[in-house]
Protein backbone atom coordinates (compact mmCIF):
# COMPACT_ATOMS: atom_id res chain seq x y z
CA UNK A 1 0.00 0.00 0.00
CA UNK A 2 2.34 3.09 -1.66
CA UNK A 3 1.44 6.69 -0.76
CA UNK A 4 -0.85 6.17 2.52
CA UNK A 5 -2.21 9.15 3.31
CA UNK A 6 -1.65 10.14 6.96
CA UNK A 7 -1.98 12.93 9.20
CA UNK A 8 0.08 16.01 7.84
CA UNK A 9 2.02 16.68 11.25
CA UNK A 10 3.99 19.16 9.40
CA UNK A 11 2.07 21.32 7.48
CA UNK A 12 2.29 25.10 7.98
CA UNK A 13 -0.48 26.33 6.09
CA UNK A 14 -4.05 25.58 5.07
CA UNK A 15 -2.89 24.71 1.33
CA UNK A 16 -0.59 22.37 2.66
CA UNK A 17 -3.53 21.08 4.68
CA UNK A 18 -5.54 20.51 2.00
CA UNK A 19 -3.59 19.47 -0.77
CA UNK A 20 -4.44 16.17 -0.40
CA UNK A 21 -8.07 16.93 -0.74
CA UNK A 22 -7.79 17.13 -4.17
CA UNK A 23 -10.01 19.92 -4.42
CA UNK A 24 -13.13 19.23 -2.37
CA UNK A 25 -15.40 21.99 -1.52
CA UNK A 26 -15.07 23.95 1.56
CA UNK A 27 -18.32 23.22 2.48
CA UNK A 28 -17.58 19.82 3.07
CA UNK A 29 -14.88 20.11 5.21
CA UNK A 30 -15.35 20.08 9.04
CA UNK A 31 -13.13 22.35 11.04
CA UNK A 32 -13.58 20.58 14.38
CA UNK A 33 -11.07 18.95 14.82
CA UNK A 34 -8.81 21.55 13.30
CA UNK A 35 -7.94 19.79 10.00
CA UNK A 36 -4.78 17.48 9.74
CA UNK A 37 -5.61 16.81 13.22
CA UNK A 38 -8.95 14.37 13.33
CA UNK A 39 -8.73 10.53 13.33
CA UNK A 40 -10.35 7.33 12.98
CA UNK A 41 -12.07 8.32 16.56
CA UNK A 42 -13.46 11.63 15.17
CA UNK A 43 -14.75 9.87 12.75
CA UNK A 44 -17.23 7.76 14.88
CA UNK A 45 -17.91 10.43 17.16
CA UNK A 46 -19.50 12.70 14.72
CA UNK A 47 -21.22 10.08 13.37
CA UNK A 48 -22.55 8.76 17.11
CA UNK A 49 -22.76 12.62 18.31
CA UNK A 50 -24.79 14.29 14.79
CA UNK A 51 -25.28 11.60 12.56
CA UNK A 52 -22.71 13.24 10.15
CA UNK A 53 -20.40 10.77 7.99
CA UNK A 54 -17.16 11.85 7.01
CA UNK A 55 -14.68 10.54 5.31
CA UNK A 56 -11.43 10.88 6.63
CA UNK A 57 -7.93 11.96 4.46
CA UNK A 58 -5.06 12.90 5.70
CA UNK A 59 -5.89 13.52 8.89
CA UNK A 60 -8.97 16.07 7.75
CA UNK A 61 -12.53 15.13 8.08
CA UNK A 62 -15.12 15.76 4.62
CA UNK A 63 -18.42 14.99 4.96
CA UNK A 64 -19.98 12.39 2.52
CA UNK A 65 -22.62 14.44 0.75
CA UNK A 66 -25.62 12.28 -1.21
CA UNK A 67 -29.25 13.30 -1.79
CA UNK A 68 -32.34 11.65 -2.29
CA UNK A 69 -31.92 9.87 -5.59
CA UNK A 70 -27.89 8.92 -5.02
CA UNK A 71 -29.75 6.82 -1.93
CA UNK A 72 -32.01 5.32 -3.83
CA UNK A 73 -29.70 3.61 -6.50
CA UNK A 74 -27.74 2.64 -3.72
CA UNK A 75 -30.52 0.70 -2.41
CA UNK A 76 -31.47 -0.58 -5.30
CA UNK A 77 -27.59 -1.96 -6.17
CA UNK A 78 -27.80 -3.49 -2.80
CA UNK A 79 -30.21 -5.27 -2.88
CA UNK A 80 -29.06 -6.86 -6.43
CA UNK A 81 -25.71 -7.50 -5.73
CA UNK A 82 -26.64 -8.92 -2.47
CA UNK A 83 -29.51 -11.52 -4.31
CA UNK A 84 -26.48 -12.71 -6.46
CA UNK A 85 -23.65 -12.33 -3.09
CA UNK A 86 -25.97 -14.25 -0.35
CA UNK A 87 -27.23 -16.94 -2.63
CA UNK A 88 -23.91 -18.05 -2.88
CA UNK A 89 -22.24 -16.99 0.20
CA UNK A 90 -19.45 -14.98 -0.96
CA UNK A 91 -19.12 -12.38 1.38
CA UNK A 92 -20.63 -9.05 2.55
CA UNK A 93 -22.37 -5.95 0.89
CA UNK A 94 -22.68 -2.91 2.46
CA UNK A 95 -24.18 0.25 1.88
CA UNK A 96 -23.63 3.82 1.97
CA UNK A 97 -23.09 4.16 5.52
CA UNK A 98 -20.45 1.26 5.50
CA UNK A 99 -17.22 3.21 6.95
CA UNK A 100 -14.02 1.49 6.57
CA UNK A 101 -10.37 2.63 6.83
CA UNK A 102 -9.00 0.83 2.81
CA UNK A 103 -5.34 2.32 4.69
CA UNK A 104 -4.36 3.44 7.99
CA UNK A 105 -5.61 7.12 8.72
CA UNK A 106 -8.00 6.83 5.45
CA UNK A 107 -11.52 6.12 5.91
CA UNK A 108 -13.85 5.92 2.89
CA UNK A 109 -17.67 5.37 2.73
CA UNK A 110 -18.66 3.46 -0.73
CA UNK A 111 -22.38 3.83 -1.48
CA UNK A 112 -21.82 -0.02 -1.99
CA UNK A 113 -18.84 -2.55 -1.65
CA UNK A 114 -18.80 -6.27 -2.01
CA UNK A 115 -16.14 -7.50 0.64
CA UNK A 116 -15.45 -11.31 -0.13
CA UNK A 117 -14.72 -14.05 3.10
CA UNK A 118 -10.90 -13.89 2.06
CA UNK A 119 -10.70 -10.60 2.89
CA UNK A 120 -12.87 -10.12 6.35
CA UNK A 121 -10.46 -11.69 8.91
CA UNK A 122 -11.38 -14.91 9.85
CA UNK A 123 -13.72 -14.90 7.15
CA UNK A 124 -16.94 -13.50 9.43
CA UNK A 125 -18.31 -9.86 10.40
CA UNK A 126 -15.46 -7.24 11.91
CA UNK A 127 -16.08 -6.37 15.07
CA UNK A 128 -15.07 -2.89 14.65
CA UNK A 129 -17.00 -0.11 13.32
CA UNK A 130 -14.42 0.99 11.46
CA UNK A 131 -12.60 -1.91 10.49
CA UNK A 132 -9.22 -1.97 8.49
CA UNK A 133 -10.05 -3.92 5.44
CA UNK A 134 -10.21 -3.03 1.38
CA UNK A 135 -13.30 -4.22 -0.52
CA UNK A 136 -13.05 -6.39 -3.97
CA UNK A 137 -15.86 -3.78 -5.77
CA UNK A 138 -16.66 -0.74 -4.60
CA UNK A 139 -19.87 1.52 -5.93
CA UNK A 140 -19.71 5.43 -5.84
CA UNK A 141 -22.62 7.35 -6.80
CA UNK A 142 -21.84 10.68 -7.80
CA UNK A 143 -23.45 14.02 -6.23
CA UNK A 144 -23.43 17.13 -7.15
CA UNK A 145 -20.52 18.05 -4.59
CA UNK A 146 -18.27 15.58 -6.10
CA UNK A 147 -15.53 16.67 -8.37
CA UNK A 148 -13.88 15.20 -11.24
CA UNK A 149 -10.29 15.55 -9.92
CA UNK A 150 -11.59 14.24 -6.35
CA UNK A 151 -13.24 11.31 -8.29
CA UNK A 152 -9.83 10.07 -9.68
CA UNK A 153 -8.04 10.54 -6.45
CA UNK A 154 -10.52 8.46 -5.04
CA UNK A 155 -9.81 6.04 -7.80
CA UNK A 156 -6.44 6.12 -7.53
CA UNK A 157 -6.55 5.36 -3.81
CA UNK A 158 -8.79 2.21 -4.17
CA UNK A 159 -6.79 0.75 -6.02
CA UNK A 160 -3.70 1.27 -4.38
CA UNK A 161 -5.48 -0.17 -1.37
CA UNK A 162 -6.26 -3.46 -3.12
CA UNK A 163 -9.99 -3.06 -4.63
CA UNK A 164 -10.44 -4.87 -7.73
CA UNK A 165 -13.16 -2.72 -9.69
CA UNK A 166 -14.95 0.77 -8.94
CA UNK A 167 -17.90 1.32 -10.39
CA UNK A 168 -19.01 5.02 -10.51
CA UNK A 169 -22.79 5.72 -11.54
CA UNK A 170 -24.08 8.89 -12.91
CA UNK A 171 -27.76 9.57 -11.75
CA UNK A 172 -28.01 13.21 -13.97
CA UNK A 173 -26.51 11.54 -17.23
CA UNK A 174 -27.70 8.11 -16.39
CA UNK A 175 -24.27 6.57 -16.96
CA UNK A 176 -21.80 4.35 -15.73
CA UNK A 177 -18.06 4.12 -15.64
CA UNK A 178 -16.81 0.67 -14.86
CA UNK A 179 -12.81 0.81 -14.15
CA UNK A 180 -10.69 -2.27 -13.47
CA UNK A 181 -7.64 0.17 -12.80
CA UNK A 182 -6.38 3.46 -13.24
CA UNK A 183 -6.28 2.85 -16.99
CA UNK A 184 -8.69 -0.06 -17.93
CA UNK A 185 -12.34 1.55 -18.05
CA UNK A 186 -15.54 0.93 -20.08
CA UNK A 187 -18.08 3.72 -20.72
CA UNK A 188 -21.65 2.20 -20.32
CA UNK A 189 -25.01 3.60 -21.25
CA UNK A 190 -28.42 3.31 -19.63
CA UNK A 191 -29.27 0.25 -21.22
CA UNK A 192 -25.91 -2.04 -20.76
CA UNK A 193 -24.96 -4.31 -18.28
CA UNK A 194 -22.33 -3.81 -15.65
CA UNK A 195 -20.21 -7.59 -15.01
CA UNK A 196 -18.76 -8.65 -12.66
CA UNK A 197 -15.51 -9.65 -14.55
CA UNK A 198 -13.11 -12.30 -12.60
CA UNK A 199 -14.37 -10.85 -8.98
CA UNK A 200 -18.16 -12.12 -9.31
CA UNK A 201 -18.10 -14.43 -12.07
CA UNK A 202 -21.74 -14.40 -13.28
CA UNK A 203 -22.82 -11.40 -12.06
CA UNK A 204 -24.48 -8.84 -14.69
CA UNK A 205 -26.68 -5.60 -13.32
CA UNK A 206 -28.64 -4.23 -15.65
CA UNK A 207 -28.17 -0.39 -15.54
CA UNK A 208 -32.18 -0.18 -17.39
CA UNK A 209 -33.25 -2.08 -14.04
CA UNK A 210 -31.27 0.46 -11.78
CA UNK A 211 -31.99 3.62 -13.41
CA UNK A 212 -35.69 2.85 -13.90
CA UNK A 213 -36.04 3.17 -9.84
CA UNK A 214 -35.86 7.17 -10.80
CA UNK A 215 -39.14 6.98 -12.56
CA UNK A 216 -41.29 4.62 -10.84
CA UNK A 217 -44.08 5.66 -9.37
CA UNK A 218 -47.51 5.07 -7.72
CA UNK A 219 -49.55 3.19 -10.32
CA UNK A 220 -52.81 5.23 -10.94
CA UNK A 221 -55.93 3.54 -8.74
Amino acid sequence: MANVPSRNVFAQTIADVLAPLAGVPLDRIRVNPAPGRATVQDVIELKDREGVLCELVAGVLVEKHAGYSESLLASVIVELLNAFVRKRNLGHVTGEAGMMKIMPDLVRIPDVAYISWDRLPGGRRPPERVPLLAPNIVVEILSAGNTPIEMAEKRRLYFEAGVDLVWEIDPERRSTTAYRSLTEFEQLGENDYLDGAAVLPGFALSLAEVFAELDRRDAPR
